[in-house]
């Protein structure tokens, strides 16, 4: 048995991965039914019991996952800045505890906005670089402190609300004894933004992923920040290399994507499936010179909308071709400095 469980899982996985697209509509697994009355409401935000002491809290925004142990409370994002209130209700009744640290999957305003509020009521046992005991901790991927603090952002970003740590390796590992797991931050570069992290409780076994995976929308891309659709698959195979299934793909490690339901890892494999069938149809056609009002037009995404539209309002399935496309399409060759006519005097040196 020994030898035959690696290559049957591996197996399994090979066949998932392989289904027609017709089967690669998301399907009910084990994560998704969960008893609901181990769900409750506090004002706008529902509160899961995800395992153990961990909890998700759906309603803020982005999805916000509480960590709480003896000393206090660790958090994965913090919501909208206008719902912080909410979430602060929300973590009181887990724990009476102070928040001791804010982790952020990016620099968006839906899940990074309750920054200022939260951090502002936490507070922190100094050591180390954080010498500010009466705030909770903010940590991020640098590209987020970068952002914050941009001279574009305009006013500028609320001290509180701005990472007092960050990191630019591959990976960073904060201790069980203060964070409350064996917590590892994980960058995944150039997907969602280029300063996305994933978050992984590895004590829980459960992944925070951020906006890189979520289930009700296709993957938003946010180029202008460095987002890119490669990225995007890379980051969703790092959560499916981490993962742990219980049996055949269900259960295991618990997945918190950046919106919508508790997931396990065969929800990541089809999505990641989705993504990367979409990604390559578009590349088809870019590669055949098509331009984008023509890739907009062939419908790439038509078999899988009925999935992935619930915002559509906000994100359509148009938007994510173009922002695919762009992704994908040949960058235009810099501009080389015209040469001098022939005859012509030199430039006078400086």
């Amino acid at each position: 048995m020994r030898a035959i469980w690696p290559v049957a899982l591996g197996a399994t996985v090979l066949a998932a991965a392989s289904l027609p697209r017709a089967a690669q509509a998301p399907v009910q697994t084990a994560a998704q039914t969960l008893p609901s009355a181990q769900a409750r409401m506090v004002g706008a935000i529902k509160i899961l019991n995800i395992r153990n002491s961990v909890y998700l809290l759906q309603g803020a925004g982005g999805n916000i996952t509480v960590l709480a142990f003896p000393e206090g409370v660790t958090i994965i994002d913090s919501g909208a800045s206008a719902m912080a209130d909410q979430v602060l209700a929300a973590i009181r009744t887990i724990s009476t505890q102070p928040i001791r640290y804010i982790i952020n999957t990016s620099v968006d305003p839906d899940h990074a906005g309750g920054n200022e509020k939260l951090a502002g009521v936490g507070r922190q046992i100094t050591g180390g670089n954080f010498t500010a005991p009466d705030q909770a901790e903010v940590i991020a991927h640098e590209q987020v402190l970068n952002r914050m603090l941009a001279p574009s952002v305009q006013p500028p970003t609320p001290s509180l609300a701005v990472p007092a740590t960050t990191y630019y390796t591959p990976t960073l590992k904060l201790s069980t004894l203060y964070h409350g797991d064996a917590v590892q931050l994980v960058h995944v570069r150039a997907a969602h933004t280029d300063g996305d992290t994933m978050v992984w409780l590895r004590h829980n076994d459960i992944i925070a992923t951020g906006d890189i995976f979520q289930t009700t929308n296709y993957p938003v891309i946010d180029l202008e920040r460095g987002g890119g659709i490669n990225g995007v698959i890379e980051g969703l195979n790092q959560v499916i290399d981490i993962a742990f299934p219980e049996f055949r793909l269900e259960n295991g490690t618990l997945i918190v994507p950046g919106h919508g339901r508790l997931c396990d890892i065969a929800d990541v494999v089809y999505y990641r499936d989705m993504v990367t069938i979409i990604r390559d149809r578009v590349d088809d056609m870019v590669k055949k010179g098509a331009s984008l009002d023509q890739v907009k037009a062939a419908k790439l995404t038509r078999d899988y909308d009925p999935y992935y539209t619930q915002n559509a309002a906000t994100y359509s399935p148009e938007m994510f071709i173009e922002s695919v496309y762009k992704s994908l399409a040949p960058k235009p060759a810099p501009a080389r400095p015209a040469a001098p006519a022939r005859g012509a005097a030199p430039a006078p040196r400086r």
